[in-house]
């Protein structure tokens, strides 16, 4: 048991775990609009730079949290500090070499979300400060931010331009997808947000409500995937899978409080959207 314990922290606080499934929300983009997926230079910058990002936040968020670090999520990436660092150096080398493989449009619409990423983990602005250490505005910059990267940039890829109907509705679509998901981390991380002074949406207005917009959201991708699905691509079976995924995100989302394990957040709530891509991809294959 002890042997598994370790091989799950190495997945999720190594921010493998996140970076697939940001690799697997760019291949459903990719397959959604092509009935296709190829393992690209984009879909590998994506990988990369997430894997990059987010180990990077963890090492300059630790250095934020050591009140806490008595708390089992904490305590194990600070004993992964090490680990992490190597990664973020594997993965931001990796990120350099995909990047310039990329084409140059990608490059012009890649500085907005390059922007926020940064800021979001770097403590660029006064007191030390990231965008995340702003009160209300971290939840809707990784939204976008996401969808942004996951939509919006494998779309150019497709060579699709990005005011089409299609890519508007599928960007809204996977914004609110990814704000849903993120609420329930606000939920757990109430009493850091609380100890930091930034003010969350969980703290403004409670949990039970919290959900809600949750929930609200998931049921405005079901519609927006229905519009997709039915109208546009006329592959009504896509449209019935991701249904079935937000379903099953909100039943999730339902068991959600400030006292689960860490497991329950960054293993099944960051895991809907590997579990979407295998959904939506056992679709298209039969």
């Amino acid at each position: 048991m002890k042997l598994l314990k370790k091989l799950i922290d190495l997945i999720l606080y190594s921010n493998l775990w996140i970076a697939l499934g940001a690799m697997a929300m760019a291949l459903q983009t990719q397959l959604l609009l092509s009935n296709n997926i190829r393992f690209t230079s984009l879909i590998s910058f994506i990988f990369c730079s997430t894997l990059f990002l987010y180990a990077i936040h963890r090492i300059v968020g630790i250095q934020k949290v050591k009140g806490f670090l008595n708390m089992e999520r904490f305590a194990v990436i600070a004993s992964y500090k090490s680990h992490i660092i190597f990664y973020a150096i594997v993965a931001g080398l990796g990120s350099a070499f995909f990047f310039f493989q990329l084409e140059w449009k990608i490059w012009m619409y890649l500085g907005i979300p390059a922007f926020i990423s940064l800021g979001y983990v770097l403590p660029v602005f006064g007191k030390q400060r990231r965008l995340r250490d702003f009160s209300h505005i971290k939840i809707y910059l990784i939204a976008i931010s996401w969808a942004w990267i996951t939509v919006l940039l494998v779309a150019l890829e497709e060579n699709h331009a990005i005011y089409e109907w299609e890519i508007i509705v599928l960007f809204v679509e996977r914004t609110l997808f990814v704000f849903a998901i993120t609420l329930p981390f606000d939920i757990r991380d109430l009493k850091v947000d609380q100890t930091n002074a930034v003010k969350t949406i969980p703290m403004l207005i409670g949990i039970k409500r919290t959900k809600v917009i949750a929930y609200v959201c998931l049921f405005l991708c079901c519609v927006l995937a229905s519009i997709n699905s039915l109208m546009i691509w006329n592959h009504m079976e896509s449209g019935v899978a991701l249904f079935w995924t937000y379903l099953a995100t909100a039943i999730l989302i339902s068991y959600t409080t400030d006292q689960r394990h860490d497991y329950f957040y960054t293993g099944l709530v960051d895991g809907t959207m590997v579990f979407q891509f295998v959904i939506v991809y056992a679709v298209f294959q039969f």
